[in-house]
């Protein structure tokens, strides 16, 4: 069971708490699916992907080899001036952060649904919103030979926008690999004022790449009441060419009929208007949330391509257009960018053209920028910097919009501490419109029960200023008690090694077990195996571990434990005898009362065992007959205790 919720206040207004999502959900093994009831997403390989609240079998490619599973699109923009950028997907916030001066991308998005658009709001400081769509859908829809996938929903409606009534419906869709590289597949929609069923093939070409092509036929009862019928089609196209260095990620072409409208169309109160999700000021409509039932979309062209061009760098090309019926208005979306490295000096240029429909003027950025590692000019040498995991850069940012105004800043951002968890950034900016002066500094550290943040920003020769900072993080609550950590991600995995506090975790940034030995790894993949190590160099000296790493394999959304055994006391080799005599080789020795500290006498007799208490017992066997255990009593001091390990002679009786 999963809750996602949000508290938000800003200032001169009150604070609200948002239910975003409430589901119960379990992995259907035998089936490679997963059972949803609650608040979730349809996948929008067929249809739409739309919001709903009610219950939902269907395939999960978490199950299927990486080689099978989907992509998250890579959101690229430029921003005048420290700037929000809100991402959202279906009307809900998906994705939320903050980016300096220049060009940026976003290429760790957790999408909600495996299709529909994202929207991209660029909030910048002085208070001005550019949108833009940034096209969402998955490559050709291929499948492996014999290999079913299956999706049944029977829900309501569910949306964050007023102006969309909540109706039942349900949906069904199937894909199956066929042989000679095909797949079929298709679906149904069905509701109370809305029908729909599509047909597709899709073709593995093999040196030629992949295709898939569909069409649906729809039939849609409007907020009018008046009725239409009408027809979508969709060609896509894949291909890697691999000795050129170029991808060609996704192309994909949409032409629909005058009278074709989709599920989330009829669910529209009103035949226009302006979507006001809940907590929206309605008094500031933006164009980006304009909505007209009469102008149906017509044709979508999208591309997206990428280029290696080996040490000369790469570059990447993506654009889309969508065209409307009864309109000569159009969305429009390009972008082009060339990244180099010229030895330490990091280089990017950038470009960004869109116009939506309903806007007056088109938005285009043009920027500059480069980024050069210090770490040389540091008094401490190169190597022993960067293998404390600090780094340190300076950056410059140069942007000019198709006004002509022109945006400059330069920057330093360094990372500290041996392990890399506390940075900090300092911008200094200029901006030719107004001709004012705009600043900033950050501090960010990830630390073991949360990551903290901290900013400063001003802008207008300081007659705006702000003050951000954030603080997030988990408490997970299990049978051993609560334990505090890093942000969650939707898989995690607990970690107890009680006796092993303070002792870092291998391969992360900021993460080590609190005072009990216990804590959290956020962002653990399912069905994968997963390694779980413990920094046995971040280890107390009088404690040693058993296993210094765990493997484990968790399903989606769990929470998994990585047990390790953790022995606290002293680290003792002893020359073991009986009777004057060595014991025998292969022999086990046990510490009573403690079944899982033990060791095995070597060939010249000698013993050794960690996490020792000052005083105790340990029992010798080599069989089970009276005359083949003895054992050896022994009592340290507390310097042998604390020394790095104990030499000894035991005699076992």
């Amino acid at each position: 069971m999963r809750n996602n919720s949000t508290w938000s206040r800003s200032s001169g207004q009150t604070a609200e708490w948002k239910n975003l999502s409430s589901y119960l959900q379990r992995a259907v093994i035998p089936l490679k699916g997963e059972l949803t009831v609650g608040d979730d997403y349809t996948a929008g390989d067929f249809f739409d992907s739309v919001s709903f609240r009610g219950v939902q079998l269907a395939s999960d490619d978490n199950m299927l080899p990486d080689s099978l599973k989907g992509f998250a699109p890579v959101v690229r923009g430029i921003a005048k001036s420290n700037a929000q950028i809100t991402i959202k997907q279906n009307g809900y916030t998906i994705y939320q952060t903050y980016v300096s001066p220049g060009a940026f991308e976003i290429s760790d998005i957790y999408s909600t649904s495996s299709s529909g658009d994202l929207l991209v709001e660029i909030k910048e400081a002085d208070g001005s919103v550019n949108s833009y769509s940034v096209p969402f859908s998955s490559v050709p829809l291929l499948q492996r030979q014999g290999r079913i996938k299956y999706a049944v929903t029977l829900a309501k409606y569910r949306t964050n926008s007023n102006e969309q009534q909540e109706s039942k419906f349900a949906q069904a869709t199937l894909q199956w690999g066929g042989p000679w590289g095909t797949t079929w597949y298709g679906g149904g929609q069905y509701a109370e004022y809305y029908r729909a069923a599509m047909f597709g093939l899709g073709f593995n070409l093999g040196d030629f790449g992949a295709i898939s092509f569909d069409v649906t036929q729809a039939k849609s009862t409007l907020a009018d009441q008046s009725e239409h019928k009408g027809q979508s089609y969709r060609f896509l196209y894949a291909k890697t060419l691999n000795q050129l260095g170029t991808n060609f990620q996704l192309m994909g072409y949409r032409y629909s009929t005058s009278g074709f409208y989709t599920l989330s169309d009829t669910m529209y109160k009103h035949m226009d208007g302006y979507e006001f999700n809940d907590g929206d000021d309605e008094d500031t409509p933006m164009w980006s949330r304009y909505y007209n039932l009469f102008y149906t979309k017509r044709g979508k062209l999208q591309v997206n391509i990428s280029q290696q061009l080996s040490e000369y760098g790469s570059f990447y090309l993506s654009g889309s257009q969508q065209t409307y019926w009864h309109t000569d208005q159009q969305d429009r979306l390009l972008q082009f960018g060339y990244n180099t490295q010229i030895k330490d000096l990091s280089l990017g240029i950038s470009w960004n053209y869109s116009k939506s429909r309903g806007q007056p003027d088109a938005d285009q950025v043009f920027a500059l920028n480069f980024s050069l590692p210090l770490n040389l000019l540091l008094s401490r040498s190169n190597d022993s910097y960067t293998s404390k995991k600090n780094y340190a850069w300076m950056t410059s940012n140069t942007s000019i919009d198709n006004e002509g105004h022109t945006t400059q800043n330069l920057g330093l951002t360094e990372t500290l501490l041996d392990d890399g968890n506390l940075s900090y950034s300092v911008q200094q900016g200029y901006n030719s419109e107004g001709k004012t002066a705009n600043g900033s500094a950050s501090m960010d550290y990830k630390g073991v029960f949360a990551d903290a943040r901290v900013g400063y920003n001003y802008s207008d020769n300081g007659s705006q200023q702000q003050l951000n900072y954030a603080l997030s993080g988990s408490l997970v609550a299990h049978s051993q008690g609560i334990t505090l950590g890093q942000s969650l991600g939707e898989t995690n995995v607990l970690i107890a090694a009680p006796g092993a506090e303070n002792t870092r975790v291998a391969n992360s940034t900021g993460l080590k077990t609190d005072w009990r030995g216990y804590t959290v790894v956020p962002y653990a993949t399912s069905y994968r195996e997963n390694r779980i190590a413990l920094d046995a160099a971040s280890l107390k000296r009088n404690v040693d571990l058993e296993n210094a790493v765990v493997n484990v394999v968790p399903t989606k959304g769990a929470l998994v434990l990585a047990e390790f055994n953790a022995h606290a006391g002293a680290r003792v080799l002893m020359k073991t005898s009986k009777q004057g005599i060595s014991l025998r080789f292969g022999a086990i020795a046990t510490l009573d009362g403690v079944q899982t500290n033990s060791g095995i006498i070597d060939d010249d007799g000698s013993l050794y065992m960690a996490g020792l208490p000052a005083k105790g017992t340990i029992t010798v066997r080599w069989g089970e007959a009276p005359d083949q255990i003895c054992h050896i009593s022994y009592e340290l001091t507390e310097q042998q205790i604390n020394s790095a390990i104990t030499r000894m002679d035991a005699i076992c009786r």
